[in-house]
């Protein structure tokens, strides 16, 4: 009896030991891109995403009415290179990450700086895919404001 407990009781804790790295894995991912913003390296950037990943934004028109925009993956790295190294700081928290198999979701409320001054904030909703063994960023879409916000 006792040695079927031991069992249960490693086996429990393997599997959140093998949970948290998976979830770590996801975070490490979407760090990336933030890192890459931070240097303006479009390479890094475009690393993290899929061949296939979508961007999106949603906003208010000036007549207040809510448009969600696309952009390309290119589109962005394009922007990110041409910022000067250390202009562009999107500081996170990672508020929610649910993971299924080779699907995760990060849910991260953020504060974004442009050169050191406050911009706006909002959330940014990650859809993750597992390709090969990897977590790659297929899909985002955030919010954007100038009110309302916690500066991080």
């Amino acid at each position: 009896m006792r040695s079927l407990l031991l069992i249960c009781a490693f086996g429990c804790i393997t599997l959140n030991s093998n949970a948290q790295t998976t979830e770590d894995s996801v975070k490490a991912v979407v760090n990336k891109m933030f890192d890459a913003m931070r240097n303006s390296d479009a390479a890094m950037l475009q690393s993290a995403f899929g061949d296939s990943a979508l961007l999106q934004t949603i906003s208010r028109s000036k007549e207040g009415k809510t448009v969600v925009r696309n952009e390309s993956i290119a589109a962005f790295a394009g922007s990110i290179s041409g910022a000067p190294k250390g202009a562009l700081d999107e500081r996170i928290s990672f508020e929610t990450v649910k993971i299924d198999g080779a699907l995760a979701l990060a849910w991260t409320p953020y504060s974004f700086y442009y050169n050191g001054k406050f911009s706006h904030c909002g959330v940014n909703s990650f859809q993750l895919v597992r390709i090969d063994g990897a977590w790659k960023i297929q899909y985002i879409i955030d919010t954007r404001r100038k009110t309302g916000c916690i500066e991080n």
